[in-house]
């Protein structure tokens, strides 16, 4: 099983990488409307939660295994209705976020086991 220093650090980056997708996404690539910039705003608290996933705070950490699962559901649901680029961002904003819950249980899971 890897290290917690790791486990965090996926962690972190995968919040990092769906800010970056989520502001792509909503501003650029391929915005549900010209103009929709609002959705943008979604990265909101993933940057937010950000200071304290990095600090290592398992309760954030536990918080976010059920938070994450929004951006889970979104992107899969955008992955079946969306085409073309849309689709495709879909499933990796589906697939960043799998990763993150993943990432999260199994820190957890090992914090909780070296108490």
């Amino acid at each position: 099983m890897p290290s917690t220093t790791n486990l965090k650090r996926l962690v972190v980056s995968c919040f990092v990488a769906l800010i970056i997708l989520g502001l792509a996404w909503e501003l650029w690539l391929a915005p549900l409307r010209p103009g929709a910039w609002l959705l943008s705003l979604k990265v909101i608290p993933l940057v937010l939660a950000l200071p304290a996933l990095t600090a290592g705070r398992v309760r954030v950490f536990q918080w976010w295994s059920m938070i994450v699962m929004i951006y889970l559901m979104e992107g899969s649901v955008r992955a079946a209705s969306d085409d073309g680029l849309g689709a495709l961002l879909g499933a990796m904003e589906a697939g960043l976020a799998g990763i993150a819950f993943l990432a999260i249980l199994a820190y957890v899971r090992s914090i909780r086991a070296s108490a």
